[in-house]
């Protein structure tokens, strides 16, 4: 093992840095069909920059911005993070980019090539060891936050120049390997999904759908408002709250970092999950949903979440839980759903669901067929879910060892 490299504040190294225009200088109202390319916090992904989420502003505003510009080459980093984007995370501003800004949140950087890489500093910052480091100066729980006096205060550990390069080639290569079968193996978990909704879709056409999901309903409740429940309430270890990242395969998953205290609790008293509920994503994968069993009673609904009481004279929720997240439900909600920049379920919406409803037995025997059915595909799922965490570990662990040191790329093919 080689020996670790020396930490340095990042201020040591700036020739620029900025972040965007905040408040009323750059709204929805600024933007345009083309233009100025604004790179927003969706487009810093961790050491690849995503250039799906377009936005621009005319040239002529983009003249007035010209502090908050963008070049090819130059390092941007999140100022803002949640619990599936880290903070502090960077990428490169790609080639051919054009005329940019950066907005609220994201910063631009351009440091002293001559001794910090930018190329290398992706990585770095993308590091386990910084990524941590970065955490503790953080605030906000859930959505943590940097600025500019943070950013230049991270340590990042800086090889000689020689090495930077060496360390910045091996992991473009290495992670374009690893990435690329993550990126196969997220096919395959797409197409066994297809292959499962199609095998309930085959086990519940021949029935009528005709019975609003309303009617077979005690309750449907959305979570509580953003005023009613705020990040900086969560404390660690409290009762946890079930947002839509916490509906894994259709189970409860909480996440001990996102709960309240006692006494917020009881304020939220009426978002209380009980056993049998359904629990559903109103936000990100429609149809995403848990049936709320012993272990989650008396956790409480999300923001991004519903619940909904059934009729238990009436509706099994297993067999709810079925057809609410089949093929055909997950594309009336997409239609149906509202907002703007992100889908978005309400009460009214979901209660207006078409489902079948045959009698209680009738439900309960279909839904031990569909089970039996997807057995095998959920087993698959499972076992390729569980190979692309343990690849992006293993990416992860590779970039913290060679930015640090831990490994000689020298050495390595």
């Amino acid at each position: 093992m080689t020996t670790p490299y020396a930490s340095v504040p990042l201020r040591r190294f700036l020739q620029g840095l900025t972040d965007g225009p905040f408040g009323s200088s750059l709204t929805g109202s600024h933007y345009s069909d083309d233009g100025a390319r604004v790179i927003r916090l969706g487009n810093i992904g961790e050491a690849r920059f995503k250039a799906d989420d377009e936005a621009y502003i005319p040239m002529e505003y983009f003249a007035e911005l010209r502090r908050h510009s963008v070049e090819s080459g130059d390092l941007l980093i999140a100022g803002l993070g949640d619990l599936g984007n880290p903070v502090g995370r960077a990428c490169l501003a790609p080639e051919g980019l054009g005329p940019a800004i950066v907005k609220a949140d994201c910063f631009r950087a351009r440091l002293d090539e001559r001794r910090l890489l930018h190329r290398f500093a992706v990585w770095a910052l993308n590091s386990r060891s910084v990524g941590q480091q970065v955490l503790t100066l953080t605030r906000g729980s859930t959505r943590a936050r940097i600025n500019l006096d943070v950013a230049k205060a991270i340590e990042v550990p800086v090889p000689p120049l020689k090495e930077q390069f060496r360390i910045a080639d091996y992991l473009d290569r290495e992670t374009a390997r690893i990435d690329t079968l993550i990126e196969e193996q997220q096919r395959l978990i797409e197409m066994l999904r297809e292959r499962r909704w199609a095998v309930v879709e085959r086990g519940v056409a021949l029935l009528d759908w005709n019975t609003p999901f309303k009617t077979v309903a005690t309750l449907i409740q959305t979570g509580p408002f953003g005023s009613q429940l705020k990040s900086d309430e969560y404390e660690d270890g409290g009762i946890a709250v079930i947002n839509p990242s916490h509906i894994v395969a259709g189970e409860v998953a909480p996440n001990p970092r996102i709960a309240v205290g006692v006494k917020k609790a009881e304020q939220l008293a009426r978002h209380r999950l009980e056993e049998g509920d359904l629990i559903v994503a109103r936000r990100g994968d429609l149809g995403r949903c848990a049936v709320i069993g012993p272990s989650a009673a008396g956790l409480l609904c999300g923001t991004g979440s519903a619940v909904v009481r059934l009729d238990r004279a009436r509706m099994d929720s297993s067999f709810a839980a079925t057809v609410f997240s089949s093929r055909r439900n997950r594309d009336a909600l997409a239609l149906a759903s509202v907002g703007s920049t992100m889908e978005n379920l309400n009460s009214d919406i979901i209660g207006a669901l078409r489902f079948p409803v045959p009698s209680l037995d009738e439900q309960r025997r279909l839904t031990a067929e569909l089970e039996q059915a997807t057995a095998k595909i959920d087993t698959l799922i499972a076992e390729t879910e569980r190979f692309i965490e343990l690849a992006r570990e293993r990416r992860a662990a590779l970039i913290t060892a060679a930015v640090t040191g831990q490994i000689d790329v020298r050495e390595t093919v």
